[in-house]
């Protein structure tokens, strides 16, 4: 397993809303690095303005990972999604979600779909908003396919959409559109707010699932509230789960002290049940 903090690229214009590491990249990666973290998951809206071989080279440097790329401020930066009533937004989300499958691909990195799968519309049957996010993640899925990167639809709380809330409806998602790469990521503060059970869901979801989102249920960094993560940890380890836990936090009271905190609190944890040691980078 890698434990991983989300960090966003410069494209990305800062905001306190953003829930991950901002700057500089080559300081943020350095920082996350000599913390312990094993990789990052970069949050981004317009890789082709990156300097992929850069990047690249910064995360050889620091012997970090990226398991996956966040889609999430195509929405929040830009107001399109794949349920957009403006036919020319629908396609805008689908060109950049392709942009960023593309990014991913050269890193070896999938890719999820959060609130750039939209909202089910006002003052139009419902049957179409969820018929025009069923094409686009086909679309998308298809794409990403040929580039062997795999797509994971985040299950997101009725506070920020009112589409796909649950595992349960995220599956049934999964099969309307038919395609062999669409997964489900786990993100235990929506599942928090979402599902009667969450370990339960863990246990039920388990072979859909290829990344969890980590953050606590006051959206802070893990052990600065009340989820019970140790419980978590071991049940995606009874599970069978191997890959990607990752921070989605907002950056509270800064990012510096949110992403010591994180690792403070999981580090032993992810010792303790899974046998994890930090980034050999780590000066700790």
């Amino acid at each position: 397993m890698k434990l991983c903090y989300q960090v966003a690229t410069p494209d990305i214009e800062l905001s306190p809303d953003v829930t991950a590491y901002q700057g500089e990249l080559e300081k943020s990666l350095g920082i996350l690095a000599s913390l312990g973290y094993d990789g990052v998951e970069f949050m981004t809206l317009a890789p082709e303005r990156l300097d992929i071989g850069h990047i690249k080279a910064l995360l050889t440097k620091h012997g970090l990972v990226v398991p996956l790329v966040c889609t999430g401020e195509i929405f929040g930066q830009l107001k399109v999604s794949f349920t957009d009533t403006r036919e020319s937004a629908r396609e805008e989300a689908v060109r950049r979600v392709k942009a960023i499958v593309d990014f991913a691909a050269e890193l070896g990195a999938n890719v999820n779909i959060g609130r750039v799968r939209g909202q089910i519309q006002p003052r139009i049957p419902q049957a179409q908003s969820y018929d025009r996010a069923v094409a686009a993640l086909r679309e998308v899925c298809v794409y990403a396919a040929a580039k062997s990167v795999q797509i994971a639809i985040e299950t997101v709380c009725i506070m920020q959409t009112n589409f796909i809330n649950t595992l349960e409806e995220a599956v049934a998602l999964i099969r309307d559109v038919g395609c062999d790469n669409l997964k489900i990521m786990m993100d235990i503060f929506h599942l928090n707010l979402e599902e009667r059970d969450i370990i339960g869901s863990i246990y039920k979801y388990a072979p859909y699932n290829i990344h969890v989102h980590f953050a606590d249920n006051n959206r802070r960094y893990p052990g600065s509230c009340a989820l019970d993560f140790r419980k978590i940890i071991h049940a995606f380890r009874d599970v069978g789960y191997n890959g990607a836990f990752c921070t989605e936090i907002f950056q509270i009271p800064d990012q510096d002290t949110a992403a010591k905190g994180a690792i403070e609190y999981l580090a032993p944890i992810f010792e303790s049940i899974y046998g994890w040691q930090r980034n050999k980078a780590s000066g700790n």
